[in-house]
């Protein structure tokens, strides 16, 4: 119990103040509790760092199965994915996942190998069964579209490519998800589309 206890408080410390900013001396202050504790279950920083890094990925993971078991049709999948995206960039902060990427790459690469490696199966899953119900066209290429998926979510941080000053991380989602899944989709699926833009 002790031990998902420092899990969680780090995590939040962690995301809230950043990966380097954040000490273990910190970390035992708020818990109330002596640094010698931590170190019974965390033998270094680091540990301690890649405990929670997969703590948060793990939620994540978790609300992101969520939306794709929904009983919906597979472009509502996605689109309950996009509000789920949406609340995780209200809350994020850029310079907390800085610093877990510049001090801790070993951890962030096989996070982000892991995150491909769901987000691949998920979208797979997804156009399965688009093209099962109709929604998505038959001609298109799985593998390729779910691995530019992935490559695409991820090309969204890059401030190079897409600058800040030009375009919000939400508005870009927005035209990421529409450009996916217009260039997939049949003429049921641009109508079901359609239908939800005149709603909203």
């Amino acid at each position: 119990m002790m031990k998902e206890k420092i899990i969680e408080k780090s995590a939040d410390l962690f995301l809230n103040l950043g990966f380097k900013s954040v000490t273990m001396d910190d970390i035992a202050q708020e818990m109330g509790i002596s640094k010698k504790t931590i170190y019974q279950y965390f033998a270094t920083k680091t540990k301690l760092v890649e405990a929670t890094a997969i703590f948060k990925f793990n939620c994540i993971n978790d609300a992101i199965n969520l939306c794709f078991c929904a009983k919906v049709n597979p472009i509502e999948e996605i689109l309950k994915m996009k509000d789920f995206i949406i609340s995780q960039i209200n809350s994020e902060r850029p310079s907390a996942e800085y610093q877990f990427k510049k001090y801790y790459p070993r951890i962030f690469s096989i996070l982000k190998q892991k995150q491909f490696e769901i987000t691949k199966d998920c979208i797979s899953g997804n156009l399965k069964r688009g093209i099962k119900e109709g929604y998505y066209r038959e001609d298109i290429n799985i593998e390729f579209i779910s691995r530019a998926f992935f490559a695409l979510m991820v090309s969204l941080k890059d401030e190079e490519v897409f600058p800040k000053d030009t375009f919000t991380k939400i508005e870009l989602l927005g035209y990421v998800l529409d450009y996916h899944l217009r260039g997939i989709s049949t003429i049921k699926g641009q109508e079901f589309l359609n239908q939800i833009k005149t709603n909203n």
